[in-house]
């Protein structure tokens, strides 16, 4: 009598592996006819370098003139911060190979012009100026940080303290009576509206 074999236990069959699911950069996905992740990334950078860029020279046209007033030391303070802000963009350029603005020549003269021109106006038109350009750019960076998804985190927590420290400016100019300044009204909507039109034309040129 011949026995019966037993027939050999398949082999297990490997899972086939899960590629991991992307981690989103921005908060949405481009719709059809918007820029690319990395073209709107590349336009956050470079739109962020020029305007801390510019906020640099306004300080600095304004130190020109009240640098050894008793606001100096207080312009000085600001300065210092917002140089902290262009030095991590400028290294975020770098790293990332993002191309800085065409006009950043023109943001280097009209920045230190604005400031230079506002702190000849007097100390109070001097803050004037930077409540409103600062109330700008907290707009422009609280934009950005909602557009920022979970796979840019560390540039979402550089524009979220950045923004924080720019209110802090702001607060500084309302608390050197900013809006005392004579025509304050007019000056503080030229300045806000010049200030947006400049982050417009960065993010595009």
């Amino acid at each position: 009598m011949t026995a019966t074999s037993t027939p050999a236990a398949p082999k297990p069959v490997a899972p086939k592996p899960v590629a991991p699911k992307p981690v989103e950069r921005l908060a949405r996905r481009p719709l059809p006819g918007d820029l690319g992740t990395e073209a709107q990334i590349a336009r956050i950078i470079r739109v962020d370098q020029a305007g801390e860029y510019g906020a640099a020279r306004i300080y600095a046209g304004q130190l020109s003139v009240l640098g050894k007033s008793p606001v100096g030391a207080t312009i000085r303070h600001m300065e210092e911060q917002e140089r902290v802000h262009l030095d991590t963009f400028n290294q975020m350029m770098v790293k990332r190979r993002v191309r800085p603005t065409a006009l950043q020549p023109l943001w280097k003269v009209a920045g230190y012009a604005l400031g230079a021109a506002t702190a000849l106006m007097g100390e109070r038109a001097a803050m004037a100026c930077t409540v409103a350009v600062e109330e700008a750019i907290d707009a422009h960076y609280a934009e950005q940080a909602e557009r920022l998804g979970p796979g840019e985190s560390e540039l979402k927590a550089t524009i979220e303290q950045f923004r924080a420290e720019e209110l802090e400016h702001r607060d500084i100019g309302l608390a050197h009576d900013a809006e005392l300044t004579t025509g304050y009204p007019v000056l503080y909507t030229l300045i806000k509206a010049g200030t947006r039109a400049v982050i417009w034309v960065a993010e595009r040129v």
